[in-house]
């Protein structure tokens, strides 16, 4: 027989396999860093100029970042540091290498969501992520999923429940209900209203303190931060369910929006949800925080119908909540019924000769028609072994495989993020509007 005290220990055993894995796929010091990139890489894939135009505007201004030489000299490696100053500081034809931000608009928000777990979510995150940063974009990005395989992709390994998603919405909980009760006075009548109590095993947890910068944690790249995610947060879906009995005014689903509106608004430029395979508090909390979904799903029958079965369980969710709080629903800048700038649904683990791929290219092309990317993200070899080693094909060193098998693999992603930040910048532009 197997009790909660025998899973515990299959838990602490597998931990420490998990400590060992990642110190062989990590430094020595179990710290992920950021390769630098050479000057092919810069000019031709990530400020997309000629070589020659590149070198030329090197050797006509001596105070540009130079990057690291090669012992044979022939070629130079940039960090991503020196990268940005060359974007910010170059430009081709009188024109800026800045990425498209509008002016005096809040980060851009996008939940990468579905159903099933394996359709692809943590790896269209961290891939987008960072050829976002490599565009020269601020990013943060919230792991929401317990599994955490955003997180540990972004090197964090040692993440305390208290600083995740779960934190951010017991801190929400304790900061409303001190709101509602420093209020709670009827404007019509006068009347006093009940006060609404916290036991002290919330109090005492001190989270009503944390600022929103405590939430945060740098990264390997110098431009994207996250709020992680860990196993021990699993537990939110329960606790969730007694928060809403202690305060059942609070409006919960709200609680990380209200969190990133106090961000200030040129923080960031994108920050990017790694939803968890469910419809539960968490999900909830990203799909209220989100001006768009970005839904990814494999290229076979079961995941089309789990596709299927999340929209309608979503809209379901979105009607309900909508009735049930009668139209209001005090959540930031937010209102009911919530409503997205754009909803987009992306293929993954895509074989362009694999016909049963092919037929369910054209069956989500049917019924989803623009609304569906273009370009699917193909599986290749080095897409497989970038997830093995907890990296996207941006870490990786062409020179670790050969050069065709990593531009194809790069490639694909960079179709998929193209379309991806074409569709932000034009909700980005709406967005603008509405506000």
């Amino acid at each position: 027989m197997f009790d909660h005290k025998d899973l515990h220990q299959l838990h602490a055993q597998s931990l420490k396999m998990q400590s060992w894995i990642r110190q062989q796929t990590f430094s020595p010091e179990m710290e992920k860093t950021l390769r630098r990139f050479s000057s092919w890489e810069v000019s031709e894939l990530i400020l997309k100029i000629n070589q020659s135009t590149f070198r030329g505007r090197l050797a006509a201004d001596p105070s540009l970042p130079a990057g690291e030489v090669e012992e044979d000299g022939r070629q130079r490696w940039y960090s991503l540091e020196e990268v940005n100053e060359l974007r910010r500081r170059m430009k081709i034809n009188r024109k800026s290498l800045m990425p498209h931000r509008p002016a005096g608009k809040r980060a851009f928000r996008a939940a990468i969501a579905n159903f099933k777990g394996g359709a692809g979510k943590s790896t269209v995150a961290l891939h987008f992520a960072h050829a976002a940063a490599l565009d020269g974009y601020r990013i943060l990005v919230v792991d929401f999923d317990p599994q955490a395989t955003l997180s540990h992709s972004m090197g964090l390994n040692d993440v305390a429940e208290d600083h995740t998603v779960w934190g951010i919405m017991a801190r929400d909980l304790i900061r409303e209900t001190d709101r509602m009760n420093a209020g709670s006075v009827a404007a019509a009548s006068g009347t006093a209203l009940p006060r609404r109590k916290l036991p002290a095993s919330i109090r005492d947890l001190g989270l009503g303190e944390l600022r929103v910068s405590d939430f945060i944690q740098s990264s390997a790249w110098p431009t994207i931060d996250i709020i992680p995610s860990c196993a021990n947060a699993a537990f939110v879906e329960f606790a969730s369910a007694q928060y809403r009995h202690l305060n059942p005014e609070w409006s919960f689903f709200a609680a990380v929006s209200r969190y990133l509106d106090a961000i200030p608004d040129d923080a960031y430029d994108l920050i990017i949800f790694d939803c968890p395979p469910a419809i539960g508090y968490q999900s909830m909390n990203a799909v209220f925080a989100a001006d768009m979904l970005y839904i990814p799903s494999g290229p076979a029958y079961w995941e089309y119908d789990s596709t299927t079965s999340f929209i309608g369980q979503l809209s379901e969710a979105l009607e309900e909540l909508a009735i049930g709080f009668d139209g209001t629903f005090p959540a930031g800048n937010m209102t009911l019924p919530k409503a997205f700038c754009d909803v987009r649904f992306l293929l993954t683990r895509f074989e362009p000769g694999n016909e049963l791929h092919q037929a369910m290219y054209s069956a989500f092309q049917k019924v989803f028609g623009d609304r569906l990317a273009v370009h699917p993200i193909e599986m290749t070899r080095a897409v497989e072994q970038s997830s093995r080693f907890l990296s996207s094909v941006y870490e990786i060193d062409y020179r670790d495989m050969t050069r065709e098998t990593w531009r194809r693999a790069r490639a694909t992603f960079d179709r998929g993020y193209e379309e991806f930040k074409t569709s932000i910048i034009a909700s980005w532009d709406d967005l603008e509007d509405k506000s």
